[in-house]
């Protein structure tokens, strides 16, 4: 029975696989990619399925960029971005947004700022001028950028009431130290009062330069269309002299680290993980394939099967690295009964022995490449996926080839690659712990 079970799945993984092959090949972009002399990079994947068009732009000039004791600046700078211009004000942008049925955001992430762009094709022009508006001309009205500090300390003070967002603020500050990786986007309260109008325009004046920036655009535009839309709009967008930027240095603790939390809670929360890679390493490939099957693959993962699935100990429990351009983190969660939680920490640190010392199983890899690959073409399929997936491409180096390239890169991982990475890059010595818990009934014993 067992190994007719296991030749259904083999054969199960070799369908999926060929599936996804084709359908990364049905998703195959032809993507056009251009330097401009202002040294805009514009990337541009023209689809006449839908009369639309999706634009993103990123700016290098996320979290990373931001002095630690202003942190937020980068967040608030996107906020601000669409809450009045030199020429219209935040209610006018949104009226004439809002008039044809488009869309214009900003925001901020750990790498990055963006702007977004989703507008009809008869409307483009239209859309290109006001997103060209507050890329060009943002305002940063005084009154605007004080209701928006207030806004985010708001939902900054709603968010401490989550222990779930405390358990992982905290691990991050623990993992990172004092490089900017190590608050959340928003800052702090103390932080986002030390910002002021002035910061903000000199931010915005550091960074948003043409040569810092990429532009992906895809959709119903031709090259032409779109030649003409950024001459018109943004042809006159000049280089500026880029500050020098000087990172701080991650940090990772050399021995363990345990910060317990108390709150008057009926379920612990606990995170625990560790420093890990950046986006471009080589090694990123293995290390999804190894962590699908110890946390990051559902109800099929180890830690799934094992907390929840033997041992009735929680509801979910997921592991996950966050890969950005610096630096990177390995993280496991999971929320159990405080009583259970020694049993809970204990068992999760048991998977990640069990990772480092034992090959995966022939089933186990299969499945993992199979789902990786496979769920990959769902990448790819809008244009605001594509305009987004090719700026981030492009703005970590991963080659143009990328969606072709993939399934390559995730086929070629062997179990070999994967105990590998599971000795480098997981530490069940040397790790962070946090426990956001009744402490009393929690006892944590590490």
């Amino acid at each position: 029975m067992k190994s007719e079970k296991f030749r259904g799945f083999i054969l199960i993984s070799v369908l999926l696989t060929i599936f996804s092959l084709l359908c990364v090949n049905a998703f195959a972009l032809d993507v056009k990619r251009t330097v401009l002399p202002n040294g805009l990079t514009v990337l541009q994947s023209e689809n006449q399925n839908l009369p639309i068009v999706m634009v993103t732009l990123l700016v290098k000039a996320g979290q990373l960029y931001e002095p630690s004791e202003k942190a937020g600046l980068a967040n608030i700078t996107s906020k601000l971005l669409a809450e009045g211009t030199k020429t219209r004000t935040s209610q006018a942008i949104s009226e004439e947004i809002d008039f044809m049925g488009a869309s214009l955001d900003s925001s901020a992430a750990s790498d990055f700022i963006t702007i977004t762009l989703s507008v009809l094709k008869k409307d483009v022009d239209k859309g290109f001028e006001l997103f060209s508006d507050i890329l060009l001309n943002p305002g940063f009205p005084k009154t605007e950028v004080e209701r928006i500090k207030e806004l985010i300390k708001g939902i900054m003070r709603q968010r401490e009431e989550d222990p779930a967002f405390v358990a992982g603020r905290t691990f991050r500050k623990e993992v990172f130290g004092e490089h900017p990786y190590g608050m959340v986007l928003e800052g702090a309260a103390e932080t986002i009062d030390l910002i002021k109008r002035e910061d903000i325009v000199k931010f915005y004046s550091d960074f948003f330069s043409p040569d810092n920036s990429i532009l992906s655009v895809s959709g119903d535009l031709s090259r032409e269309e779109l030649e003409l839309l950024i001459n018109k709009y943004i042809g006159g967008w000049k280089k500026s002299g880029m500050p020098e930027i000087k990172l701080s240095k991650t940090y990772e603790s050399k021995t363990r680290k345990v910060i317990k939390i108390e709150r008057d809670l009926t379920q612990a929360n606990i995170v625990l993980g560790n420093l890990g890679i950046s986006r471009d390493h080589p090694d990123f490939y293995a290390v999804s394939v190894m962590n699908y099957i110890l946390g990051g693959g559902g109800f099929s993962s180890r830690l799934m099967q094992s907390v929840r699935g033997e041992k009735g100990l929680a509801y979910d429990v997921h592991s996950f690295f966050a890969a950005q351009k610096d630096a990177g983190y390995f993280q496991i969660g999971v929320q159990t009964k405080n009583e259970s939680a020694n049993v809970a920490i204990n068992d999760i640190i048991t998977q990640i022995n069990r990772m480092r010392n034992e090959e995966v199983s022939d089933e186990e890899l299969s499945e993992a490449k199979a789902y990786l690959t496979g769920s990959f073409p769902r990448r790819l399929d809008t244009n605001r996926k594509i305009a987004d997936f090719l700026a981030s491409v492009e703005f970590y180096k991963l080659g143009m080839d990328y969606v072709e390239k993939y399934p390559e890169f995730i086929n070629e991982v062997t179990k070999e690659d994967v105990q590998r990475v599971a000795m480098k890059y997981l530490d069940a010595e040397k790790f962070v712990l946090v426990v956001v818990a009744d402490q009393n009934k929690a006892m944590i014993k590490y």
